[in-house]
């Protein structure tokens, strides 16, 4: 939400085969869910492209199953889309960031259509916003906060 176009931010829970599912059931590893974000944006005003540029700057895409200390499925590395066109884009980016050999590893983000998605519980939504001062918003979100404001400052709101 603090990039220019980017008109809505959710937390939530894809690619899995529980419906409805909930924090207690996707945190089991064993629902194939991951903790993802819906990202509704503005193509006028923010291209598709520019969002996965955001993406793969600020997390990394050559951990398995793993992003910081969380481990499991849940965690990994995804690309939902909702279009040929974002599919289309998401694997052009994939290919174009493996070929400039941009990490020392393999990227390992898998790209799949977006089937159900289910908002997260209250409390996860705008997480940051309200715990901050957390441990885990400390080591784990605030170095992605920095990069995206050392490589995107021109793309971020004023309030932002």
């Amino acid at each position: 939400e603090r990039v220019k176009g980017v008109t809505s931010v959710v937390s939530g829970y894809t690619g899995g085969s529980v419906a409805n599912a909930s924090y207690e059931q996707v945190s089991t590893g064993k629902t194939g869910h991951a903790e993802s974000v819906r990202i509704t944006f503005d193509p006028k005003a923010i291209s598709f492209r520019e969002i996965l540029e955001i993406f793969f700057a600020t997390h990394d895409p050559t951990t398995l199953d793993r992003q910081g200390a969380d481990v499991g499925s849940q965690y990994r590395s995804a690309i939902f889309y909702e279009t040929t066109e974002q599919s289309a884009e998401a694997e052009k980016m994939l290919k174009e960031l493996e070929a400039a050999h941009t990490w020392d590893n393999p990227i390992v983000t898998e790209v799949k259509p977006l089937t159900a998605f289910y908002p997260a519980e209250k409390y996860h939504q705008r997480y940051y916003d309200q715990h901050s001062e957390q441990p885990y918003c400390q080591v784990v979100i605030n170095p992605k906060l920095e990069k995206l404001q050392q490589k995107f400052a021109a793309r971020l709101k004023a309030d932002g």
